[in-house]
């Protein structure tokens, strides 16, 4: 995309052009490299007028209906005049890659309306239950104007708290009649929540919610807040009819107002740790797609799959030879050969372009 193009679609962006909100986001979540470099210019134009949005995560295991509750509290802003964004992000299989990407079927009042604007997008390999991008995909949601944003995250686990260093608010949403009614300690998710809220409060379920909420109360007590401005609360509602919506959102405004001098530094941080995430995550693409190491993988991966070599050491020699190049090679000869390497042709060394790419 040429210059003029990136400027054309900021500004269509910031217009609140959902068309153009989608587009951006589909060349955000590009793996391409040219792509890449468009859309870090893209977001570099684009962050100077984000940032003015609440921003909230929300977490829950399947089948605690958070398509639904979402919807409903959804619903509940654009019925005050707020605009909505909605970052739904869908497990992708382990086998084909491929994610359902259903949220917008599981959402169909709030889709249709133009106040709202819902990117479902597949997990792929990211841990933390968020989408690769979903950081920069909020920047555009917040440029173009939208109020609130929700990112809903895949499952719930410790492996799948990302969402909690990228948003304002974390809210853990659960359901009762789960069996262990307090599932949620287990997990360690429990002391990421800022807000508990127990779905499904209506019909038969009404009563064992408000056990659930009451036990969540008691054992939040043992838990520290991660703020002396704030101390988690537990709410009950009923997303399919919508009672207790407008108490959550009651829930969210105070918290904002208690974490008032607090939330300017919250997001400078995570933006300091979203920087490093992508460092790693740099650091392991450029290791998987060297050319050199490939030629070292197969053999030295064998060999620990043999038990002939520790992970460590295999682990060591790979980001050496990664690292350093035949200089490590070179000085880690004697350690080659004392572990059966020295009969290996060594490496040729790298040339700058190789370095520098």
């Amino acid at each position: 995309m040429s210059e003029g193009g990136i400027v054309s679609l900021e500004k269509r962006v910031l217009t609140g052009d959902t068309g153009a909100v989608a587009r951006a986001i589909t060349l955000i979540e590009s793996t391409r490299a040219d792509h890449r470099k468009d859309a870090e210019l893209l977001i570099e134009r684009l962050l100077p007028r984000s940032g003015q949005a609440v921003r909230i995560g929300i977490s829950g295991a399947p089948g605690v209906g958070k398509s639904t509750f979402i919807q409903a509290f959804g619903l509940h802003q654009i019925e005050t005049g707020r605009r909505v964004a909605v970052l739904a992000v869908d497990p992708s299989s382990r086998l084909s890659g491929g994610s359902l990407l259903a949220d917008k079927t599981r959402m169909t009042e709030l889709a249709r309306d133009e106040r709202a604007f819902i990117r479902p997008s597949p997990a792929g390999d990211t841990l933390g239950g968020v989408a690769r991008r979903t950081r920069e995909a909020m920047i555009v949601c917040e440029a173009a104007g939208f109020d609130v944003i929700m990112v809903e995250t895949v499952g719930v686990g410790q492996s799948e708290t990302a969402v909690a260093d990228m948003v304002d608010m974390f809210l853990l949403l659960l359901a009762p009649g789960g069996g262990d009614e307090l599932q949620g300690l287990k997990k360690g998710i429990v002391e990421l929540a800022d807000l508990i809220v127990v779905n499904k409060a209506d019909g038969g379920l009404a009563e064992d919610a408000i056990r659930v909420a009451a036990d969540y109360r008691s054992a939040l007590e043992l838990i520290r807040p991660k703020s002396a401005a704030w101390k988690p609360r537990v709410l009950s509602c009923s997303a399919l009819n919508g009672d207790g919506i407008a108490d959550i959102w009651q829930a969210v405004l105070a918290y904002r107002e208690a974490l008032e001098d607090e939330l300017g530094d919250k997001r400078a941080g995570q933006a300091s740790s979203w920087m490093w995430h992508d460092i790693r995550d740099g650091l392991s693409h450029a290791f998987e797609t060297d050319s050199e190491i490939g030629s070292m993988t197969t053999e030295i991966e064998n060999r620990v799959r043999q038990g002939s070599l520790t992970p460590q050491a295999g682990a060591r020699k790979l980001l050496d030879r990664f690292l350093h190049g035949a200089m490590a090679n070179d000085s880690g000869s004697a350690r080659d050969e004392a572990e059966g390497f020295g009969s290996q042709t060594p490496p040729k060394k790298r040339s700058k372009s190789a370095v520098g790419s």
